[in-house]
């Protein structure tokens, strides 16, 4: 079987896991870190860069600031929909006021806006905050 590109969201080492050890938890060669945990990690503009062009999982970003209402709102639901859909997504937040270039790369005009990420192109986006059920059938709609 086809093995599948991995960025580690921890410390950007990508890593190359065999598909049949996917559900296995699989860590990063580098730093040992979990490569699909379910749950939501904050990332910076390396990792974002390597993990949207390299990737085969699908990744899903959420562009936030710590200043904005809805993105702080949005937040946890966010994180439930990381738990909902388990290893079959990851899931990832950029904070774009540490980062600026980063929205001025992904072409982010508000925020919080969600951006799906495979194999190196991005795949859908969505801008505003959703709830956790809307999140998942939203990333389900376009993966």
């Amino acid at each position: 079987m086809p093995a599948q590109n991995l960025t580690c969201l921890s410390c950007g080492t990508v890593n190359r896991v065999p598909q049949e050890r996917l559900s296995a938890k699989p860590k990063c060669g580098t730093c040992g870190q979990p490569l699909n945990p379910p749950k939501v990690k904050e990332i910076d503009a390396s990792v974002l860069g390597k993990a949207s062009k390299r990737d085969q999982i699908p990744l899903l970003v959420d562009f936030w600031a710590p200043w904005c209402g809805p993105c702080r709102m949005m937040a946890p639901e966010f994180s439930k929909a990381a738990t909902q859909l388990g290893t079959a997504i990851r899931f990832a937040k950029i904070n774009t006021e540490a980062f600026p270039a980063v929205s001025q790369r992904h072409n982010i005009r508000g925020i919080p806006t969600m951006a799906l990420f495979k194999n190196g192109k991005e795949i859908a986006r969505q801008s505003g905050a959703m709830r956790a059920d809307q999140i998942t059938a939203w990333v389900k709609s376009h993966s």
